[in-house]
């Protein structure tokens, strides 16, 4: 924007602050080394759980680790959010107040939460709407927003459009998911896995029905797709869409995987943090949301790390292509097809940089088979097994022994930029050291010295002594030198430069604020009038909070009862009709009723063409 100070509408610097979108890349943390490694690789913010009622139950952190990584992601202006996304019951409503204090007294930026029980809590921190909100439209969004909560974690099957459309009816901050796992379910809204068992999704102990085998059935003894995995999704991958949500009006860009390994989530991190920030440069109303540059020492490439096949899902609209019948499980990058075969050998089709020691897979009967490869030559591979193996069959590698290793043992550092001056007086030695977001600090020592007999090579002693900054989060770029010039011994030049540069460090952490803390605002109308069992309400705060803002008739939650029995179990965007080319809107072959069967559980299939969606409602 080009201001003039002619111009009628004459915009003054704090209007123009306003204007900057602060962009943030979120990262999963599921420890606090994840943390530090997401923080090092460029995230602004990370996303951990605390010790309970965290949507990833293998996933909890004492409150004392939770601290050490929001001082740890402070100093470079990133943030911490706790996640509390799980549903509560009445009686763990006292423990969850307590944790949440206990997160908010270790420093943590805002809470994650989906239970609106956080909101009766009085708790001093932001509280972000989670996914499993079920935040899709305009005015569930909005109602949030008006509610009081900072931000609106977008469901991941929605498009760009409705992106563009909930920006357009709402100021609120919006967070959306860029890479990893995809919930075939719409978030918050499954209870597959209470269908088989008495774990819950959303009570952080989903066990993953969606990835299991089923038989597509009409339910009178006929199949017609028999041991697929029907409801597994490939995992999403929007590199080539950052452009688009920045532009849609996304402000933080999601990574998924508070359970993968720190491979992964460097890899992404690194992968995103470069993507993003040249979205970032091309337009001058986003600004990156924390301060510091990531340098690491190997390539980014998400497709070596954990995937099941890469997909934007329904970013550009609903289609077909995004599921993954064949396996559930990472299969890599492809790396060709076999053209020939010996007793112990198999030629592929194409170049490759497969290496002795990489893990490859292929699949067989639906099924995923892997193995190791003992030696390359060209094309020509040994793998430690060939059993099932045939001309035609597709080889992918899913995991590379070399890339691993050099993200593993990459050295990463992030640093501030930040510049020294040094100045002397008859009786003094000062030391004034500014980071690249203007951060000042100075240190004053008591000190007489003699005007050095060589001038130059003092100057240079001070300039390569203050310069090495080391293991601290500061990149010392340019060192002013006063005059008049003094002689300094190089270890008192050192012992000032840490002196200097942890009085800084302690001033970056002391100037973060967390942002504004939640404060209900009572005159907000839910949208909806009914709440259904769907809608998770299962404790007496949630309750009250629904009555209050405008909810005339609540039932319990379905995780408060003992069985899923004739409920539906699952809503999704997602659909096996029109991943198998049977739309109903396009003259399927396939008429009448369809099922969804393993073992001695079926599901029976609904189509709303209308909404475009599909849902599962549990018949034993």
């Amino acid at each position: 924007m080009i201001v003039s100070i002619t111009d009628k509408n004459f915009v003054t610097l704090s209007q123009m602050s306003e204007l900057i979108r602060h962009i943030e890349l979120l990262a999963p943390a599921k420890d606090y080394l994840s943390a530090v490694d997401a923080i090092d690789c460029g995230a602004d913010a990370v996303y951990i759980g605390g010790a309970r009622f965290g949507a990833r139950y293998a996933a909890g952190n004492s409150t004392n680790d939770i601290a050490r990584a929001a001082e740890y992601a402070h100093r470079y202006g990133a943030k911490v959010y706790a996640t509390c996304n799980t549903l509560l019951f009445d009686d763990e409503l006292e423990e969850a107040r307590r944790q949440a204090l206990g997160l908010c007294e270790a420093g943590v930026d805002a809470l994650i939460v989906q239970d609106m029980a956080y909101c009766r809590m009085g708790l001093p921190v932001a509280l972000h709407a989670s996914t499993q909100t079920n935040s899709t439209e305009p005015s569930r969004v909005r109602f949030f927003e008006q509610a009081g909560f900072e931000r609106v974690i977008l469901e991941r099957s929605l498009s760009v459009e409705q992106m563009r459309e909930i920006r357009r009816c709402t100021s609120v901050e919006l967070e959306a998911f860029v890479h990893g796992a995809i919930c075939v379910c719409q978030s918050g809204r499954c209870f597959l896995s209470r269908s088989i068992s008495s774990r819950s999704g959303n009570r952080g102990e989903c066990s993953q029905p969606c990835r299991l085998t089923y038989d597509l059935t009409n339910g009178a003894g006929e199949t017609y797709i028999k041991g697929r995995h029907l409801l597994s999704v490939r995992d999403l991958d929007l590199s080539a869409h950052l452009g688009a949500m920045l532009d849609a009006g996304i402000n933080s860009f999601k990574i998924e995987g508070r359970l993968k390994d720190r491979i992964y989530l460097r890899n992404t991190v690194s992968h995103y943090r470069r993507l993003l920030d040249e979205q970032i440069a091309l337009r001058s109303d986003c600004r990156r949301a924390s301060v510091g540059e990531s340098r690491i020492e190997f390539a980014p490439d998400p497709s070596k790390s954990f995937t099941r096949g890469a997909t934007d899902y329904f970013f550009c609209g609903k289609r077909s292509g995004v599921a993954s019948f064949d396996t559930p499980k990472s299969v890599g990058e492809s790396v060709g097809r076999i053209v020939k075969m010996t007793r112990s050998t198999i030629t592929l089709d194409r170049d490759t940089d497969l290496a002795t020691g990489d893990g490859i897979c292929f699949t067989l009967n639906g099924e995923p088979i892997g193995t190791n490869i003992n030696a390359v030559d060209g094309r020509c591979v040994t793998p430690n097994r060939v059993e099932g193996m045939s001309v035609g069959t597709e080889i992918f590698r899913n995991y590379n022994r070399l890339f691993a290793a050099s993200v593993e043992r990459s050295r990463i550092r992030r640093a501030i930029a930040t510049s020294v001056s040094v100045r002397f007086d008859e009786n003094h030695i000062s030391l004034t050291a500014t980071d690249e977001q203007g951060t000042e600090v100075t240190i004053v020592k008591e000190y007489v010295g003699e005007e050095p007999k060589n001038a130059e090579k003092m100057s240079q002693t001070i300039r390569s002594t203050i310069a090495k900054s080391g293991d601290t989060c500061f990149d010392v770029r340019n060192v002013e030198i006063g005059q008049p010039l003094r002689f300094v011994p190089a270890s008192l030049l050192s012992a000032l430069r840490r002196e200097v540069l942890d009085a800084l460090l302690a001033k970056r952490i002391s100037l973060h604020r967390p942002s504004r803390p939640f404060v209900e605002n009572p005159d907000a109308r839910y949208p909806d009038a009914v709440l259904t069992e769907q809608d998770n309400v299962t404790n007496s705060a949630a309750k009250q909070f629904y009555v209050d803002h405008g909810v005339g008739q609540i039932a319990d939650g379905l995780d408060c009862r003992a069985t899923t029995e004739g409920c539906r179990v699952m809503v999704s965007d997602y659909c096996i009709r029109r991943e198998i080319g049977e739309c109903l809107l396009q003259k399927p072959t396939l008429r009448g009723d369809l099922y969804l069967e393993r073992g001695r559980k079926r599901y029976k299939l609904e189509f709303d063409c209308r909404k475009c969606q599909m849902s599962l409602y549990d018949c034993l």
